[in-house]
């Protein structure tokens, strides 16, 4: 009795950790995006890089994925310039 929940302990715990795997890049990206439109942020970039790699790119780090071998990092960019009107000239 005592192998069979064992047994069945184990196979359960591999289950959850199967469906808890490492979540695809793309995935994880979107997920943020649209976490940081929700709360009204504009105006920023997110940048999917190697792991180790992420100091050649200015920014915070804020995600892991691709079973840690990537980062997502977070810059904020500076908004546009709004197009100003060209002055009407007169006759």
């Amino acid at each position: 009795m005592k192998a069979t929940m064992a047994v069945v302990f184990f196979l359960a715990a591999i289950g959850a950790a199967a469906q808890g795997g490492p979540k695809p890049c793309e995935d994880l990206k979107s997920e943020i995006a649209a976490k940081l439109e929700a709360k009204g942020v504009t105006n920023y970039t997110l940048t999917i890089v190697d792991k180790g790699k992420e100091a050649e790119t200015p920014g915070k780090i804020v995600g892991s994925c691709g079973g840690g071998t990537k980062s997502i990092v977070y810059s904020k960019t500076t908004a546009a310039p709004e197009a100003k009107p060209a002055a009407e000239k007169k006759p």
